[in-house]
């Protein structure tokens, strides 16, 4: 396969920035260029050496003047939600049994859930984001739709069906034993099928039975090397009532830790208002703590303590995500841009690196996937973005004064959008915009 030489200013980082001055956290070409070849990162580095060195026929794409990136990555969005985005509710319960449920009992059609699954994969391409993890409904059918439309579109893509027996319309109950051989089926059927990862996915404890729990734990036993999704401590109201159908447990966190579910592959939706043992707890484990700026915010959930979190003794692991559709936007530049006003309310401070590492290289680390994702670097897969920092007449305008790297995404995150996202890539193909 003949290789493809792109051109343009490269940024990918190599670990968490520490300040906003801090050069050495990541790898920055003013004039670089990449070579893919058969959906890989061939080559990396300047463009006058990498031009050197690259095979004479291979094909030249010239994206400068913009930023070329790794993919975005978004680890904690509901694939049935794309009809629900922007609802109007007082809270999360609210919102879940008004629009959320109802709008989840049509994916046990299989034509709703291929229809919305293409929607899916247009939308987030067209927002620069690579990979997701995705929760489907509770209808196996659901699965099926994502996991085959993602073999079609090429990307690396996590989900699992989600495992709820209680506190939902009928329409969306399962069983623990249903749960049990539907998931593994799904397993068998999608998982390590092109570029596929399933995911373990009890919604969250007041979805399940201690029954349907257990069920969930022997799951995690027999694959220990599949990611488990759920949700935790979003909202005050939804905790007590957690708390009040496991009353044994010693608190949400505890819940989980009881049923084996907290690991290093444990990715934990909000988990805004944890205390200090749940903190510690999620911690020794690894597992990893998701915010979700936009939807606590639309949800009037709360504001998460990210920093908090990084300076305690026993530091949480963070990821951050959309949150699609209690989240109110399918950009990340979006979603950071929130993230930084929340830490602001807090007295806080979110630098633009640490924003961009996080919606990258970050999300790699806490799917413990960035030997695939996240980065530029060669050998992994070639998902990558190109951005245009003068989008719209705003940014133009605003470019005219920015004089440093970090200004520049700084800028990016406050004004930038799905305008701002020239092409996508995945695998090194061009798919913004291609169905």
């Amino acid at each position: 396969m003949t290789a493809t030489l792109y051109r343009g200013r490269l940024l990918s980082f190599l670990r968490t920035p520490e300040s906003v001055a801090d050069e050495g956290s990541y790898r920055y070409e003013s004039d670089g260029a990449l070579v893919v070849e058969n959906g890989r990162i061939a080559a990396m580095g300047d463009y006058a050496s990498v031009k050197a060195e690259a095979a004479p026929d291979a094909i030249e794409i010239d994206h400068r003047p913009h930023l070329i990136l790794p993919g975005l990555i978004d680890t904690h969005v509901h694939f049935p939600q794309m009809q629900v985005i922007g609802s109007y509710a007082a809270n999360l319960l609210e919102w879940l049994n008004t629009y959320t449920f109802p709008e989840e009992c049509r994916f046990v059609e299989t034509a709703h859930a291929e229809r919305i699954a293409r929607h899916f994969f247009d939308e987030f391409f067209r927002n620069g984001t690579t990979t997701a993890v995705a929760y489907c409904s509770v209808h196996k059918a659901s699965a099926d739709a994502f996991f085959a439309e993602n073999l079609r579109r090429g990307s690396l893509m996590v989900a699992g069906k989600v495992m709820m027996d209680r506190n939902a319309p009928q329409g969306l109950l399962d069983t623990p034993q249903m749960a049990y051989d539907e998931t593994r089926q799904v397993i068998a059927d999608w998982h390590g099928k092109g570029r596929n990862h399933v995911a373990i996915t009890p919604r969250f404890a007041i979805t399940s039975t201690p029954e349907q729990m257990a069920a969930t734990q022997a799951l995690a036993e027999e694959f220990p090397e599949l990611h488990i999704q759920t949700h935790l401590s979003e909202n005050r109201e939804e905790i007590d009532f957690t708390c009040s159908l496991y009353p044994e447990a010693t608190d949400y966190t505890d819940i989980y830790a009881r049923y084996g579910l907290l690991g290093r592959k444990t990715l934990l939706g909000h988990a805004i208002h944890l205390s200090d043992r749940e903190a510690d707890a999620i911690s020794e484990a690894g597992s990893i703590a998701v915010h979700c700026p936009t939807s606590n915010l639309f949800l009037g959930s709360g504001l998460f303590p990210m920093k908090r979190y990084q300076r305690r003794d026993k530091p949480v692991r963070i990821s951050v995500a959309t949150d699609i559709g209690g989240g109110s936007s399918y950009s990340m530049l979006k979603t950071m841009d929130e993230a930084y006003k929340i830490q602001q309310l807090q007295e806080e401070r979110l630098n633009p690196l640490e924003s961009f590492h996080l919606m990258t290289l970050g999300n790699a680390e806490a799917l413990s996937l960035s030997d695939r994702i996240g980065t530029l670097e060669i050998g992994t897969d070639a998902d990558f973005i190109v951005l245009d920092s003068a989008a719209t007449p705003a940014m133009a305008l605003r470019m005219e004064t920015v004089k440093t790297l970090a200004e520049e995404l700084f800028l990016l995150q406050t004004l930038g959008d799905d305008r701002s996202v020239v092409e996508t890539y995945v695998a090194g193909c061009a798919v913004k915009g291609r169905s």
